[in-house]
């Protein structure tokens, strides 16, 4: 895994510093520790920072194909590539490095875009036709993998993280208050939007071109969606035998590098599954990595323990204590560049500290899994719900609502809280976004703290009718579970899951993810299976833990999810972290900032000083209002907060003219 960076004039021939490359790489030497290379010509730069995994002696980047008219940088994994590169080679095709990157180039070189089609990985890449002067922006189908860019005086500046693109003086960086109304609706910005004014992400599955002054963008790919008859009749016995073997394939396609591979081990389904494949069939003494939290709420511990019994894993746990997420909370954010509404990242941050420190750079995880199987608590709530719209009357509504959250139902205060919760917008039953609107209506309130400014800026934007435009054609022609997990997909995974708990905070340290369930052919697979098998009854993830029963003990397969979470005003709020969350939240710096009413705010921290438990919007508030002043001290008022590391490129292609070469 890497780090890529560059600048494209779009009109013709301008220059490009070498310096700014450079400058721009220091921004991401967390990425890619192990080397650095630059490609400059009078139309483009393309830098790169390296994570050596594969080819650790000769993968060097920028490289290029036989004739060098084509060059590239690239991000991440293709897996499948020694089977693509038997092809290419019966093909006439020459190659001078074992990597996967040199076979990705050829491919492209072989197929042009189309080539993205015939990749299994997790990848964000930048390639330039010297001959064609055309730059070639891509990005994985599902978004693992970040790749983020402006355009500022016809010249495309991108990068692997925001903060390289603000390494050019040129760019502004401003918050966008539209994007602060989405992340505050939906937990994330929508696709291209980021919180920052102008900059955008290229979106999941997408490419852009810019060629003879025009800029492209196009989809290949999009999240699966199956109507009726287009999904399986196989039985669920031969859905779980496939299922298993699909996974095996993935895990050992994600074991292919050159140097060892762990796994995490929360002791949850998920990632006991992966674990229990790679110990079973590949590697028995794989070495694993979990959290562990002082609170017992948040604590898997016992379950933990129970799969590194099970395994007889070599297990190394990172204590995740309350002062410690707070502590690391503002570097958290320095690598995810967004707002949050939870701390769940901060203890994924640690924990690739540890992985990284104990010689690891590769780690299978268990992400996905929950998208594609089924298995959040907001699938088997609109599923009760639509229930509950269809029959009034029901004498199954407090049975059905309680077998939800069984624990929440023993108290009555909180039963009648839960069951009004459930019962608002039974109305909307036909909205397309029916499954996600009260989860996005609550997130909302927190919307209450905005500053007067910033909701004028906002003014009547939508962000509900944007998803709704958003979605594709065939979205109404399909079931109703397979429409909440599009939504799921495609609005959280990316840009949260796979963002703020994936690649940001195991990047930071230098830490490839390779995630299993989000293999393609499994996504293709699971999306034809009818949706009464993924969610038996309001049995989540009903086809997955039948998969793994033969792998698994029950007590992992039977068990109930227990969703990822992490304290929050306990961390935010202690003894080492009060001080600079008092500080962020002030009245002073509330103002400045302007995105939030300070006298609001003051309000907030005082009730969470005084009280000993905070509602869940209230401990929402608090955090994605702490973060956005973190986020806006750190990208808007003090950048570069924290100096880029210094540069020395082991390897500077040079085919500037003379003549640019002295003025850029």
């Amino acid at each position: 895994m890497c780090g890529i960076v560059g600048i494209c004039h779009i009109d013709g021939p301008d220059g490009v510093s070498l310096d700014g490359i450079k400058s721009m790489i220091g921004a991401l030497c967390h990425r890619g520790p192990d080397e650095t290379g630059v490609y400059l010509d009078d139309h483009v730069g393309l830098g790169h920072a390296r994570l050596s995994i594969i080819d650790l002696s000769s993968g060097g980047q920028p490289i290029h194909n036989e004739d060098k008219s084509l060059w590239i940088v690239y991000n991440g994994e293709v897996f499948n590539y020694p089977e693509l590169k038997k092809d290419l080679l019966q093909k006439g095709h020459r190659f001078y490095t074992t990597s996967d990157t040199e076979v990705v180039l050829h491919l492209y070189e072989e197929h042009g875009p189309d080539c993205l089609a015939m990749l299994n990985g997790q990848f964000a890449m930048a390639i330039w036709d010297a001959k064609k002067k055309e730059l070639f922006l891509a990005r994985d189908r599902v978004g693992i993998r970040p790749l983020y860019y402006t355009i500022l005086n016809n010249t495309i500046i991108f990068g692997s993280e925001i903060k390289s693109i603000f390494m050019n003086e040129n760019v502004a960086r401003r918050i966008d208050p539209v994007a602060m109304d989405q992340i505050f609706t939906f937990w994330t910005t929508l696709t291209p939007r980021t919180v920052f004014k102008d900059i955008y992400e290229l979106p999941p599955g997408h490419y852009m071109k810019s060629y003879r002054g025009k800029v492209t963008l196009k989809k290949y790919w999009d999240i699966p969606l199956y109507e009726h008859a287009e999904q399986s009749d196989m039985a669920p016995q031969e859905i779980c035998r496939q299922v298993r073997e699909l996974l095996q394939d993935a895990v050992r396609i994600r074991l292919r590098a050159d140097v060892p591979v762990g796994c995490y081990l929360s002791g949850g389904l998920d990632s006991s599954g992966t674990t229990a494949l790679v110990v079973k069939n590949f590697n028995s003494d794989v070495r694993t990595f979990g959290i562990r939290f002082d609170s017992g709420g948040f604590d898997e511990g016992e379950h933990q323990n129970l799969m590194v019994s099970y395994l007889n894993v070599n297990h190394t746990e990172m204590r995740a204590t309350n002062e410690k997420i707070g502590a690391f909370l503002p570097d958290c954010l320095w690598h995810c560049e967004k707002p949050l509404l939870r701390t769940g990242p901060v203890p994924l941050f640690l924990l690739s500290d540890v992985v990284r420190n104990s010689g690891y750079k590769v780690v299978l995880t268990g992400e996905g899994a929950d998208e594609v199987f089924g298995g959040y608590n907001i699938f088997r709530e609109a599923k009760v719900r639509r229930f509950l719209a269809k029959y009034p009357n029901s004498q199954m509504r407090a049975e059905l609502t309680g077998r939800l959250y069984p624990y929440i139902f023993n108290n009555p205060r909180l039963k009648r809280t839960l069951q009004s919760f459930f019962a608002r917008g039974l109305d909307q039953i036909d909205d397309p976004i029916f499954s996600h609107f009260i989860r996005w209506e609550n997130t909302s309130r927190i919307k209450a703290f905005f500053s007067q400014e910033l909701n004028e800026a906002i003014g009547q934007y939508d962000g509900y009718d944007q998803v709704r435009q958003s979605l594709p054609d065939n979205f109404g022609r399909t079931d109703d579970f397979s429409r909440a997990q599009y939504l799921e997909m495609a609005i959280f995974m990316s840009n949260y899951l796979l963002s703020s708990q994936g690649d940001r905070v195991a990047m930071a340290h230098s830490v490839e993810i390779r995630l299993p369930f989000l293999d393609p052919r499994v996504m293709d697979f699971m999306a034809r299976v009818p949706a009464k098998w993924k969610i038996l009854g309001i049995n989540e993830k009903h086809i997955l833990k039948k998969s793994f029963e033969p792998i698994l003990p029950k007590e992992i397969t039977g068990r109930p999810k227990n969703p990822y979470r992490a304290p929050i005003k306990q961390s935010l709020l202690n003894d080492q972290t009060l001080e600079y969350t008092k500080e962020a939240l002030s009245e002073e710096s509330v103002k400045k900032a302007g995105l939030f009413d300070a006298g609001k705010v003051t309000k907030l921290l005082r009730k969470a000083q005084m009280v000993e438990n905070l509602s869940e919007i209230d401990n929402m508030a608090l955090v994605g209002i702490l973060s956005s002043q973190l986020i806006h001290r750190q990208f808007v008022r003090d950048f570069p907060l924290r100096n880029a590391d210094p540069v020395v490129p082991a390897l500077v292609v040079d085919r500037r003219s003379e003549a640019l070469r002295a003025v850029s």
